[in-house]
């Protein structure tokens, strides 16, 4: 039995505020890619970096999980912090407390999941929840991508990477 129209318009409705939060979410990191790309690569160059990941490899796989669960833990709310203060208007906290929670979040646990992957896959709820998490981002870019909102943010992108690259020629 399939739902009549108005439930689906309501459970439509009702999912919105989560699918607008996912969008923003998305597009913001979009716009701080490249801010923290350059550095997240410089790190990821680092010798330390090498054998932090070599050893990571060579943990069991319950020790890469709780390894990828502690950042994990502190980057993702660090993230949505700091999305509230910009939504309640304090730019400064919220850009601080946002960019530090990608620079956790694109240096140590991607690392930490890269370097153990293979072993974190092992886990079949992972290997599930990654599958997933997967889908709903693909489905949740293929939707915002469609909104003008996306082309803007695009943009945005573009020119703030443009005024990186000349200001680093400044230096």
């Amino acid at each position: 039995m399939t739902p009549d129209r108005p439930a689906r318009r309501l459970a439509r409705l009702a999912l919105l505020p989560l699918k607008i939060l996912v969008a923003a979410l998305i597009l913001i990191d979009e716009v701080v890619r490249p801010l923290y790309r350059p550095l997240a690569r410089w790190i990821s160059s680092l010798r330390l970096m090498a054998a932090m990941e070599a050893a990571i490899a060579g943990l069991p796989r319950y020790a890469v999980l709780l390894l990828l669960a502690v950042p994990f833990a502190i980057a993702e709310p660090m993230k949505l912090l700091g999305l509230i203060w910009l939504g309640r208007g304090l730019f400064v906290p919220g850009i601080v407390v946002t960019v530090l929670g990608h620079l956790i979040s694109f240096i140590l646990v991607e690392r930490i999941y890269q370097a153990g992957r293979d072993k974190l896959l092992t886990f079949a709820w992972f290997a599930w929840l990654i599958g997933l998490i997967t889908r709903v981002r693909d489905a949740m870019t293929a939707w915002a991508k469609a909104t003008a909102f996306w082309t803007f943010v695009q943009r945005m992108r573009a020119a703030t990477t443009a005024w990186l690259k000349t200001w680093r020629t400044l230096e």
